[in-house]
């Protein structure tokens, strides 16, 4: 004999993953806000919705009430792992993002702008498409959770566990100034892009752009202390 319980269950998981398709889908728009056009939007889409379908059918509302606030972060996670395997710079790349941040930043303090792709090919003397790359690649990571940034560049000697890792962040953005912790928070912590960000401080992007770096770079640097 059929248990209605179970059976109004299934059907309640199997209208879960169509219910939530808009949600995943506007998650995926978010995100790509801030990435650059070397991704694409339907790879995003395809792989929040393929996480979405595996959580419906491990749903259990007896255990939590609220699907959504369960499957949220598991979705974005998702979408972040698949963007961590796009990572593909080597050493030697990575150190070229370096270069390439450094001078983009001594760029906006002269000119209030970011430099063109081919100014940065000529002064490093670089191949132009090496640029684009390592500057795609750098934007690709920029939206990973701060803790992952801090341990992009490997250059963390103190290895500490993520929590730690995150209570130490918190205790030095409190010594920042003010401008600097607003776009930490706004960029890590309310997901918003670099656009929305110069609208709310009411500077250009660029100068969002430099100021997050900065930070980026004063957080490594306590933390090497």
């Amino acid at each position: 004999m059929c248990n209605p319980y179970v059976k109004e269950l299934e059907e309640y998981k199997k209208n879960l993953a169509a219910d939530y398709m808009p949600a995943v889908k506007a998650m995926a728009a978010r995100l790509k806000e801030r990435l650059p056009e070397s991704v694409d939007f339907n790879d995003l889409v395809s792989i929040g919705y393929e996480e979405l379908v595996k959580l419906s059918h491990r749903y259990d509302p007896k255990q939590n009430d609220n699907f959504w606030g369960y499957a949220q972060k598991r979705i974005y996670g998702s979408m972040l792992d698949f963007l961590r395997k796009l990572d593909t710079l080597s050493r030697g790349d990575r150190k070229l993002v370096k270069q390439i941040d450094k001078l983009i930043e001594e760029y906006v303090c002269k000119y209030n702008h970011e430099p063109t792709n081919e100014y940065l090919s000529e002064m490093l003397g670089v191949d132009i498409k090496k640029i684009k790359n390592a500057r795609a690649a750098n934007e690709i990571y920029s939206v990973m959770p701060i803790e992952d940034q801090l341990n992009y560049y490997e250059n963390i000697e103190k290895k500490v566990e993520e929590e730690e890792l995150i209570t130490s962040i918190k205790k030095i953005l409190k010594t920042l100034p003010e401008k600097e912790q607003l776009v930490i928070q706004l960029y890590y912590f309310e997901e918003l892009s670099l656009k929305e960000i110069a609208e709310i401080l009411d500077v250009t992007e660029s100068r969002v752009s430099q100021i997050h770096k900065k930070v980026i770079k004063k957080i490594r640097e306590e933390l090497n202390g």
